[in-house]
């Protein structure tokens, strides 16, 4: 409903703009009968589009369905954008507000065409790259858990990595040359093995899930991830993977997360330019009709 009535008030307003130009002396003006009636138009389009933000600040209103008026916003919005380019005669216009009026009408449209595009790719793009999506907001929260659960699978894997040491000097007290073989046959480890383990999680893991910026983390690229836990897998054995294994997919959360907070971003950031600029466009916009209908 809404594009095919957009289409049709776009044609008949170009239909009337064309003989309206050709037959204009001295050009286009806003202030002639039809640059006026343009004028006038295409804010009236800007005000209905603005409501939307009423609409949805006073949801007690049910004055229609949020779809309905989210492309009624759309349409409209866009739509506003040519009647006040033939209301200008496809200029900036002379005076300083008009220049200023039309320079923040491009940052509106562009923010707002950018803003549907986003608003219509994202939320797609993050079903299918975000698995295991969470609401925003629970995010930190979220991360925070992630750190509890490493820091224990961090402290079962080094006390399961003092109990093999334990059971290996037992071992090496009642059969000194069986166990040697089993040591050499079998990834074994030694004193030094559990402190690095609780290195690796202080000066690596910790660090990673608790940044905001985690790009400079080594862990943030999977592959290098991958190597690393292997490596660690090297000096245990392997009763002791799963607890990497586990930790290694806390890793992966972590990078499912940051993925899901930077889409979030792009998903509502172009709202601090479109949404300010709208405002003040209808404000400026409306000391411009009273000044050119005054003077």
């Amino acid at each position: 409903m809404w594009f095919i009535g957009s289409v049709i008030v776009l044609a008949v307003g170009v239909l009337l703009y064309v003989p309206y130009s050709l037959r204009s002396v001295d050009g286009v003006s806003g202030g002639s009968g039809p640059g006026l009636a343009y004028g006038i138009l295409g804010f009236a389009m800007m005000i209905f589009a603005g409501l939307l933000g009423a609409r949805k600040r006073v949801r007690i209103w049910r004055l229609g369905r949020a779809t309905w008026w989210m492309r009624g916003h759309l349409w409209v919005g866009f739509l506003s954008f040519p009647f006040i380019l033939f209301h200008g005669g496809f200029q900036l216009g002379n005076g300083a507000l008009s220049r200023a009026l039309m320079i923040l009408f491009l940052i509106v449209f562009v923010s707002g065409v950018l803003g549907a595009v986003l608003q219509h790719f994202l939320p797609k793009m993050m079903t299918e790259r975000i698995p295991m999506e969470t609401i925003y907001d629970q995010i930190d929260h979220v991360e925070n858990q992630l750190v509890v659960e490493a820091a224990q699978l961090v402290a079962d894997a080094s006390a399961m990595v003092e109990q093999a040491i334990e059971q290996q000097e037992e071992a090496e007290e009642k059969a000194p040359f069986a166990a040697a073989g089993k040591k050499n046959a079998v990834a074994m480890p030694d004193e030094r093995v559990s402190a690095k383990i609780k290195a690796f999680f202080e000066t690596q893991i910790k660090p990673y899930l608790t940044s905001r910026r985690s790009q400079k983390y080594s862990l943030t690229n999977p592959v290098q991830a991958a190597a690393a836990f292997r490596q660690l897998k090297l000096l245990v054995p392997d009763t002791v993977w799963p607890k990497f294994d586990d930790l290694e997919s806390i890793c992966g959360e972590k990078r499912e997360l940051e993925r899901q907070r930077y889409m979030h971003k792009w998903l509502h950031g172009w709202l601090l330019f479109h949404v300010p600029a709208s405002y003040a466009l209808i404000l400026l916009g409306a000391v411009h009709a009273f000044v050119a209908l005054r003077y």
